[in-house]
Order: C-alpha cells, then structure tokens, then sequence
C-alpha cells in the first residue's frame, strides 16, 4: 500500500472557515496529500472582521507539532499565521530539529479585512528565524515592500523579487493580486536556478478572496510533498487556486470577502463525486 504524503499545517484557526487551517486542510486534501495541523492561535472570524486572537499556549503548540512529526513525519510543512515571537522561536526550533525539508511560508501579516495578523515585534523574529528556513516564500505586495523596506514599483516586478529572493537566500513567489490590469501576473524567483518565471492568468474581478494566501501556499506544499520541482509545483498550484476562485462565484457565504471552493472539480451530482484538479 502506498503511503500518503503528509503536508502538516502550523498556522491559525479561522472560526469562519474561510482561511487558516481550515482552508489548508481542504486544499492539501484537494491536492491529494493527507493534511495534519498544528494551530498557533485561534481567532474568531467571518467574512467581514476578525473579532479576537488568542494565541496557544506554547506547551500546546510544541506538543501538537512533535505528536505529528515523531508519528507521521512531514513531507512538506506550510507556515502560516505565527503572530508572536515566543511562538517563531518555537516552531523554528523545532523544525530545525526534526530537519523538515520543503517549508513553505507564507508570511501572513494582515487578514484580508484589515486585521494584523502579526504582532509588531514579531517582524524580526520571522526575518531572522523562519526565513533562512524556508524553501519558498510567498508574500503579497504589502507584505513583500515590508521585508525589502522599500515601495515596489509595478513596472519592474522582476528586479523586487529577484532582489528579495538575495536578500533572504530563499526561492520567492511574489503575488501580484494588488497590481491592476487586465492580467494577474505572479513572479517566481528560483533561488537555484537564478531565474524569474512570470505565470500570467487573466484577472477574475471578484470579492471571492478570502483565504488565497492560505490556499496558495498550501497547495504549493502539497505538490512539493509529491516530489514535484519548484517550478512545476507552483504552476499546479496557480491553476487550482485559478479554478477555486472561478468556481467559487456561485457561493453565497457571508457579508464580506468570500470563501472559495476548494474542491472545484467534485461535481454536486450524486453520480459523480470524483475528480480533482490536483491530481
């Protein structure tokens, strides 16, 4: 029997489902890997705020991370919402220790509503703990000008990521959703070929966003957990997210910024409930 490839989540808990393990569970399942979680703060959400944060306890986080890695190990590892510097210190010690491969951390700062989602004092933390760590690191615009310090001008999108990836000494997918146009365009600097791959989509105009950074990242882990090489796993991983967006136009949850569906390709026929896009 073959075995699952694990991908274990270490971020926060969304209430609304929406984003954070919640949307990582259904999209490392939708991408044909088994998900395992380990929940850094439980927040209270919805579609429209983020109400509270309550950050675990750090006995509960260690435990929750090496219950998972000294049973089932960990293919690949999507870091999510850490939020405070007691909780970076502990999640890189511990990936340090078990020598995780195939990290993906998507540096989450700010909800889609407008919360921060990491305390101030934590920035350094993450800059200096967790990215030497990580295989790739996929920040939107906002969060990408916060690590080079500096404003990123639309035209030249290649020389920011490219900068940042030198900076970090770590692959970058730098997200383009803030950019206008008629195309959404995201750039992948690979930090061992040292080339720019620019992956272009038509644009859906849609408040269907909550939870893409989370989707994103997740399904890249999980077609890295797969053995699939950077490149290709981050193409796999645009074009699921691509078809949950798209698909998603037909929900109706919520006041605000809206969930996809992460299972694009299950149909609601009771004939056919097979099919992934990931696979």
């Amino acid at each position: 029997m073959e075995n699952s490839k694990i991908v274990l989540s270490i971020a926060g808990s969304d209430s609304g489902g929406g984003a954070g393990v919640q949307a990582d569970i259904k999209t490392i399942a939708a991408c044909g890997c088994f998900a395992c979680t380990a929940i850094t703060a439980v927040t209270a959400q919805n579609t429209v705020e983020v109400r509270e944060i309550h950050p675990v306890p750090l006995s509960v986080l260690r435990s929750q991370i090496t219950a998972v890695l000294d049973d089932m190990g960990a293919d690949a590892v999507k870091i999510g919402m850490l939020y405070n510097p007691p909780n970076i210190e502990l999640v890189a010690e511990l990936l340090r220790k078990y020598g995780v491969k195939n990290i993906v951390l998507d540096p989450v700062m700010i909800s889609t509503s407008g919360t921060p989602l990491l305390q101030k004092k934590s920035s350094e933390a993450l800059i200096k703990l967790m990215l030497p760590l990580a295989e790739i690191i996929t920040p939107n615009i906002p969060e990408a000008e916060f690590l080079l310090q500096k404003k990123i001008n639309p035209d030249t999108p290649e020389k920011y990521v490219e900068e940042l990836a030198g900076l970090y000494n770590t692959s970058v997918l730098l997200k383009g959703g803030h950019f206008s146009g008629p195309y959404a365009k995201d750039y992948l600097f690979n930090i061992n070929t040292g080339k720019v791959l620019v992956i272009s989509q038509l644009r859906i105009n849609t408040k269907h966003t909550h939870g893409t950074g989370c989707t994103l990242s997740s399904a890249i882990a999980s077609f890295l957990a797969q053995g699939f090489q950077l490149e290709q796993a981050v193409q796999k991983a645009k074009a699921y997210i691509s078809s949950a967006i798209a698909s998603s136009q037909k929900y109706k949850i919520g006041k605000g910024a809206v969930p996809l569906n992460h299972f694009p390709e299950i149909k609601t026929e009771k004939t056919d409930h097979e099919a992934s896009l990931c696979k």
